[in-house]
């Protein structure tokens, strides 16, 4: 009987070690496939619809706040914070492609082409690999949420939000420091 107890704690013990390294072998299996450009792989571990709505949601806030109540209220006004908020949803559909979440993983400035901050020549040249999710900070916030902190090529921090579904972990969310990187 003892031994069967015995047998029982140390499987618990195991699924419990396991479930709590979950987050950090999600993270070394993103950050080889983002060094692999593996889409598929990192697809894997990525929920892209979470993401793109997290990341409207984050921009038509930030859109909003910064136009401020006397857009808001002026019928005009409301009219150009629609038309920013689906010129604004283009571009978090761009990001929030394997290539794109690739790139903000490994620290690159992604608005470099938009706001036309580079040169045409400059913003097409070829990037000399980096390393993704270099220098992270990691943070459990719950049993089944985990968060891991790069900065971006500014030094802003942009945080990776993964969530637990059964015993695997997927990125569902990308906090962007938005008021920083748009204008």
């Amino acid at each position: 009987m003892k031994k069967w107890i015995a047998l029982l704690a140390l499987v618990l013990a195991l699924l419990l070690g396991y479930v709590a390294a979950g987050p950090f072998l999600t993270v070394h299996a993103i950050r080889s496939a983002v060094k692999e450009g593996n889409t598929g792989e990192l697809s894997k571990h990525v929920d892209f619809a979470a993401i793109r709505l997290s990341l409207k949601a984050q921009v038509d806030d930030y859109l909003v706040r910064r136009a401020g109540p006397e857009v808001q209220s002026n019928p005009f006004g409301a009219i150009g914070l629609s038309l920013a908020g689906s010129l604004a949803g283009t571009a978090v559909d761009a990001i929030a492609t394997p290539m794109g979440i690739g790139a903000v993983l490994e620290g690159r400035k992604l608005l470099r082409r938009v706001d036309g901050s580079a040169s045409r020549r400059d913003a097409y040249q070829p990037v000399a690999p980096a390393e993704p999710l270099k220098e992270l900070s990691y943070r459990f916030e719950s049993p089944s949420r985990f968060t891991a902190t790069v900065a971006n090529a500014d030094g802003d921090p942009v945080v990776f939000v993964l969530t637990r579904n059964g015993l695997s972990w997927t990125v569902t969310d990308v906090r962007l420091p938005l008021d920083k990187m748009l204008p």
